[in-house]
């Protein structure tokens, strides 16, 4: 029996486990680097380890520092979470050498799904349908499009479309080094790529006594950077008779590496039902908690039963109503998906009903969700993914799922960080979702400009800066010393209206305001009648029609939540601080982060658009491009370079610009 148990991960998964673990009386154990010593997992656990460092490498990458910290705690087993350590074979090995239970399947079972390529013969023999392994180097014009794929690790990484011979070479070559620094295993291979297809997987759970369950299947086919942003149980595209199929081939590929605990088969579906193996991830998925709503099952409570040696009943849960999950990332995706760092000033989710729960859903009763590894006052830091949270919604009608969801994330108070929740939002509203046809090729189709607009319109933006703008006026005559009775801006002859600027993502918002005896009057704003007006509330109306805005100011920002959507506001300064110059045509850090690649050098010449170098935060690349045809006139970093925000990565001159 387990009684004490370390995971060997981070964040919200961390403290999935843990819920389990606190229920069944199990005393938990956190490992937490540097930058997450103060983070919800490392407080919430009856016992935390430090690792030294900040990044990933010298932290939860280090199964010899994971081990020792299981040990040195007292604990008799490990549950590895998902990302990290959770797929590595050797790792298992470690835990089980050092007489710590694994949970998790076998290091045989691991190893078989390790390698992709290795995977996919194994599925094959096992009469799963697979898609054909490309060799780069044999790669024919008639093979194209194809998809460039590590064959170790996951979530993304690595992946290339390519659509021309002439740029597969240079694919290839970022592919491993790509693979090379995430997976420590440059091999790579292709695959025929389907633009359309569906990714369809599905859950299953296996115990020590031959018994295999499948679990129904989920559908994740909106994707960003072949990464899951979207995932629903049951697939709206998954009839009966396909359902049965699935089954069997995801309960085969189970049978095939004799696999025991928590796995999911992922496959890629076609419009016509058929599918193919992708591959299989043999740990708990990041989107369990919409198979756990839909069947009422505690997916970590099995895999610790199972652990134990406890026996599966024969025949699994029925599938009831409908269940979706969004996750919500601090990044900006109308800005190349450009991942975001800073302070999490608020996150609260008003219409929560469930944090972290798998139980039942009531009959008819609507249940929102949150599995989330941050908090209001939390910073988020370059090194890690920048997932803030999985928000998850069941309903008895997709439908029902989906309107909820959609509500639930507009109600939600996110400041001080861009995050992808307005994304999100015009996903599960967007006419195509509501009808079920979603492809992994989502955002293409329907127009990533489009999905990733503000909810909140150009006329919802001017109205929150007004709110904005008398809030701090209210806030600064109470904190007023002197005339305390007097309103801000009071006097006792007309003068010139009292003004604030902020920048919205519409652009500059000028306010001015007067203070009469009959209440407020907003310049180019005749109609527009002020109620009431606190330092955190502003009514605003115009004919019968009032509107509510809250206002949360912190330095630098101003956050003003309502019905018409949220708003953040940054104030322009009356008289700022003359800027640091930088030089015409230099390139700037999005992020911080570490660069990992350059393509260039000093006097070298390129093309707008092309390649100079590459950085790496929060588990991906991003590419640095040339904004202009020109010269490298300067290039002050080099590979292994940590860089700020805003730091100059290097200096393109046009032609016409140079001496």
């Amino acid at each position: 029996m387990i009684s004490r148990l370390l995971v060997a991960n981070r964040g919200e998964i961390a403290r999935r486990v843990f819920r389990t673990c606190r229920e069944r009386g199990i005393t938990t154990v956190a490992v937490y680097s540097d930058a997450d010593a103060r983070a919800l997992h490392t407080t919430e656990a009856d016992i935390a380890v430090r690792l030294p460092g900040v990044t990933a490498a010298d932290t939860y990458l280090r199964a010899d520092l994971i081990i020792e910290a299981a040990l040195a705690a007292g604990a008799d087993a490990v549950h590895p979470g998902y990302g990290f350590l959770s797929e590595n074979a050797a790792f298992a090995q470690a835990v089980i050498d050092a007489g710590l239970t694994w949970v998790g399947p076998s290091p045989d079972a691991i190893d078989a799904m390790g390698s992709k390529i290795a995977s996919k013969k194994l599925m094959a023999a096992a009469s799963v349908p697979v898609l054909p392994e490309l060799d780069p180097a044999t790669v024919t014009e008639a093979d194209l499009p194809v998809l460039i794929k590590t064959s170790a690790g996951g979530g993304g990484r690595g992946m290339r479309v390519v659509r021309t011979l002439a740029e597969l070479p240079d694919q290839v070559e970022a592919a491993r080094a790509e693979a090379a620094a995430a997976f420590g295993d440059p091999t790579v291979f292709c695959e025929p790529y389907l633009a359309t297809g569906r990714h369809i997987e599905v859950q299953v759970m296996a115990d020590t006594h031959g018994t295999i369950w499948a679990l129904g299947e989920r559908e994740c086919s909106i994707q960003r950077r072949h990464q899951k942003v979207v995932e629903e149980a049951p697939s709206p595209m998954v009839d009966p008779a396909m359902r049965d199929r699935l089954h069997t081939a995801a309960t085969a590929a189970a049978a095939a590496i004799a696999y025991r605990g928590a796995g999911t088969v992922e496959f890629l579906a076609a419009d016509d039902g058929s599918f193919h193996f992708l591959e299989m991830n043999t740990r708990l998925q990041v989107e369990h908690p919409v198979t756990e709503l839909v069947t009422g099952l505690d997916l970590v409570a099995l895999q610790l039963d199972i652990a134990e040696g406890a026996a599966l009943p024969t025949t699994p849960p029925p599938v009831h109503g409908h269940a979706i999950e969004v996750r919500l990332y601090a990044e900006d995706p109308a800005h190349t998906w450009r991942p975001q760092t800073g302070p999490l000033h608020t996150f609260t989710l008003p219409t929560t009903t469930s944090e972290f729960g798998a139980a039942v859903p009531g009959q008819g009763a609507v249940v929102v969700r949150l599995d989330s590894g941050f908090a209001g006052g939390d910073v988020v830091t370059p090194y890690y993914d920048p997932m803030l949270a999985k928000v998850i919604v069941w309903g008895p009608t997709r439908g029902q799922a989906a309107r909820a969801l959609a509500a639930a994330l507009v109600q939600a108070r996110i400041h001080g960080l861009v995050t992808n929740r307005d994304l999100l939002v015009n996903v599960l509203r967007h006419p195509a979702f509501l009808a079920g046809r979603i492809n992994t090729a989502f955002f293409e189709q329907h127009g990533l400009d489009m999905l990733a607009r503000p909810l909140a319109d150009e006329d919802a933006q001017g109205l929150s800066a007004i709110a904005a703008a008398l809030a701090a006026s209210a806030a600064e005559r109470a904190d007023a010393t002197v005339v305390t009775g007097l309103p801000s801006g009071w006097r006792n002859v007309a003068s010139a209206p009292q003004t604030r600027a902020y920048q919205a993502a519409s652009g500059r918002i000028d306010v001015g305001y007067r203070r009469t005896r009959d209440g407020f009057l907003i310049e180019g704003e005749p109609g527009l009648v002020v109620g009431e007006v606190t330092a955190t509330r502003v009514e605003l109306g115009r004919g019968n029609v009032r509107h509510a805005f809250t206002v949360a100011a912190y330095p630098d920002l101003v956050c003003v939540d309502s019905v018409l959507g949220p708003v953040s506001l940054r104030p322009v300064e009356r008289f700022p601080e003359a800027e640091v110059q930088v030089a015409s045509g230099s390139l700037l850090a999005p992020l911080p982060g570490a660069v990992i690649r350059v393509a260039v050098a000093e006097g070298e010449q390129v093309t707008a658009g092309q390649p100079l170098l590459w950085l790496e935060a929060m588990k991906m690349q991003h590419e640095i491009t040339a904004p202009t045809d020109g010269t490298v006139t300067h290039l002050p970093v080099a590979v292994g370079h940590q860089v700020e925000v805003g730091a100059v990565l290097a200096v393109v001159t046009p032609p016409e610009a140079r001496p």
